[in-house]
């Protein structure tokens, strides 16, 4: 199969017949084999009959429906599983996404040999209270990762097959999946100017609190990237460092001590002084964190197993 689409929703029982509609038409005329995959991430209105309406309309339909709702991460992930096309694309449901972008998308990858490409929503039809920290947001991720991408959470994406197939999206990381491409090996990273459109149907289903979220997750990732292998390289370098600054501080009052005992000059006890017990609570953090990288390479050896979701229907 040539090209799987894969198309998290919640709540957008309106905008799925007009959507395929369109990815049909454009897709069509691209004269190639398909599969459009909803994941229906537990909507509470009709949208997963609205679903099987489409599916029983068109062979090329195929969808899961969670139990619950998880959230867009593991919406993608379940879709990514079951992906059979050569070259897998991402979008999401409310039409603000452009079906018109497909063939460039799936050109970029087949042709140009991209791992991932990832839509730019250059001109964006959304208030300044969400571009203002979008930007900022966008900044953080570039320096981080080191990949030149503007817009790394617009959800229009494609990829290689195999690339979607060694990563696993947990949490909130969609918005990070080119920087976890780039972690699997994947470094050959695309982006193109895509149209934004203004939201027709709904409202959005995001609040404030993703920008926070997002920052921790990039936290997380980040050290996952540099020491997720190696934890021992951080903590175990960090704990030696405090370790031994307390220890050669705590010998510096000991013998300080001493030193008044020896010759006779009044001294304070040295359990008197502040500084003996930063000089423990430096030992203590030491080791403390050299056990925790102990432990952490120990976990780190284990294989890890995929996060599992529970599905009421599939089709």
């Amino acid at each position: 199969m040539d090209l799987s689409i894969v198309i998290p929703l919640y709540n957008e029982q309106e905008s799925l017949p007009e959507l395929h509609r369109w990815i049909s038409r454009v897709v069509t005329e691209m004269g190639i084999t398909y599969e459009i995959i909803f994941v229906d991430d537990g909507s509470t209105d009709d949208s997963w009959t609205t679903i099987e309406q489409l599916h029983a309309e068109d062979p090329h339909v195929r969808a899961v429906r969670f139990a619950r709702n998880y959230g867009k991460s593991p919406g993608l992930q379940t879709g990514f599983e079951r992906a059979l096309g050569a070259v897998v694309i991402t979008m999401d449901a409310d039409l603000q996404d452009s079906p018109d972008e497909i063939p460039e998308l799936y050109r970029m990858i087949r042709e140009e040999d991209y791992d991932v490409v990832s839509g730019w929503k250059k001109k964006r039809y959304d208030p300044l209270s969400k571009t203002g920290p979008t930007k900022l947001f966008n900044a953080t991720v570039r320096f981080f990762s080191g990949i030149p991408l503007h817009d790394f959470n617009c959800g229009l994406k494609s990829y290689k097959n195999e690339v979607v197939k060694h990563i696993e999206v947990y949490n909130d990381m969609h918005r990070y999946l080119p920087y976890m491409a780039k972690m699997a090996g994947y470094g050959k990273i695309g982006e193109l100017v895509v149209h934004h459109r203004p939201r027709k149907y709904g409202k959005t289903k995001f609040g404030m609190s993703r920008f926070v979220n997002g920052y921790l997750d990039l936290l997380v990732l980040w050290f996952m990237g540099t020491f997720g292998r190696k934890p021992m390289h951080f903590f175990g370098l960090w704990g030696s460092v405090m370790f031994f600054l307390g220890l050669i501080a705590l010998l510096c009052v000991l013998g300080s001590k001493l030193y008044s005992l020896y010759h006779g000059i009044p001294a304070r006890l040295v359990t008197d002084l502040p500084a003996f017990y930063l000089c423990l609570l430096a030992i203590v953090l030491g080791v403390l964190l050299f056990l925790t990288g102990f432990l952490g390479e120990l976990i780190a050896r284990q294989s890890p197993g995929r996060n599992t979701y529970a599905l009421r229907d599939e089709i």
